[in-house]
């Protein structure tokens, strides 16, 4: 099959025949619909946090099921899925407390460079990414890495809810719990921050501050939801949050990971506010708070995939999708082929896109 493979840090990905063991017990394969280009696979491309190499990586998909292992029992063939990165193995204390999204059980969830799943003949074994490695046409999975959708979902919409969206909608109902009534401001409108946007929206927000330095971004983000909107440019953005709110924000949520935006979003908050980290920041990134606005009850939380139990709120996403309650469509920029993933890189250091999918029906 054909996967884009990563050789070296800040090289170009190269799209190379490799090939998949076969499914052992409670293992899946599947043909790969589509892939999402994530930022945070350029965050591991530019060698921000290490990982072993050579690797496919990809981590935001759809597809359908082809062949199950042993004792599998939550899928079959033909049935249509979405991939999370997310595997949990539904025994440890934190799966079994509401908490599978921090499940790192070694037995469903292997650590960088122990999965044996991907092989090449030039160089042996290839690595798996978050293991699910989803920019090849092939992927093969724990079944506990997969929630199953409605077949009338639109496998290209669905592939986003297998990240963005599901980080951005977990971010607002899961981790900050934003409840009707709620002043939010969303700092960075990508994928994750426009699904927050929407998210907010959907949970009852009645003041939607969208914060980016895009402007073609924010004004989607006002047809997302967001009530207001703020440009670094315009000036300091906590002082522009202030001048809106009087008091500032009941949620200020970080969707880019970076120090002075973390720090941004826990001064730009209210009495009893509560800042939610959810962008990836740079290994070993650290944030300065002042000591004494804890006391004003000022609280800082981070959110892993939006604090997600996927088989219960990916579901939900589509339901509300289908609806025409949450705004896929606009998330997708653009499809390319699997053979132009480094132009749709390209975009994303730009800044140019929300979403590139790779369509694995261009590429046959």
């Amino acid at each position: 099959m054909k996967a884009a493979v990563l050789l070296e840090p800040n090289a170009p990905l190269q799209v190379e025949n490799v090939s998949l063991r076969k499914p052992r017990s409670r293992e899946v394969l599947l043909r790969t619909s589509f892939a999402g280009i994530c930022h945070t696979d350029l965050h591991y491309m530019e060698a921000r946090t290490p990982h072993p190499m050579p690797v496919v990586l990809g981590h935001e998909s759809s597809g359908i099921v082809e062949v199950v292992g042993e004792e599998v029992r939550y899928v079959r063939p033909g049935d249509h899925v979405v991939t999370c990165l997310s595997v949990f193995c539904g025994t440890c204390e934190y799966c079994t407390t509401g908490r599978p999204a921090l499940c790192f059980d070694p037995e469903v969830k292997s650590p960088p460079g122990v999965s044996d799943r991907l092989q090449w003949d030039k160089s042996g074994r290839v690595h798996t990414f978050m293991n699910l490695s989803s920019f090849a046409e092939q992927m093969l999975v724990h079944e506990n890495a997969l929630v199953k959708v409605r077949e009338d979902m639109p496998l290209d919409r669905a592939a986003l809810v297998g990240c963005a969206v599901m980080t951005g909608y977990g971010s607002v109902v899961n981790a900050a719990k934003v409840g009707p009534g709620d002043t939010v401001a969303v700092i960075a409108c990508g994928g994750v921050g426009m699904a927050a946007v929407n998210s907010a929206r959907i949970a009852g927000a009645e003041r939607i501050i969208a914060i980016d330095v895009n402007a073609d971004k924010l004004e989607l983000a006002r047809k997302l939801g967001a009530t207001d909107i703020v440009d670094p440019k315009d000036g300091d953005t906590v002082e522009q949050v202030m001048e809106l709110t009087g008091s500032g924000v009941d949620h200020a949520l970080d969707c880019l990971g970076s120090k002075r935006t973390a720090e941004d979003a826990f001064k730009m908050l209210a009495f009893d506010g509560t800042a939610t980290l959810v962008g990836l920041f740079h290994e070993g990134e650290t944030i300065e708070l002042t000591g004494s606005d804890f006391l004003r009850e000022r609280k800082v939380q981070g959110s892993l995939l939006g604090s997600n139990r996927f088989r219960v709120d990916m579901p939900r996403i589509i339901e509300l999708y289908m609806q025409g309650r949450m705004n896929l469509d606009a998330l997708v920029s653009r499809k390319i082929r699997l053979e132009d993933i480094n132009d749709g890189f390209a975009a994303v250091r730009d800044g140019k896109v929300l979403r590139s999918l790779i369509d694995f029906g261009m590429s046959e």
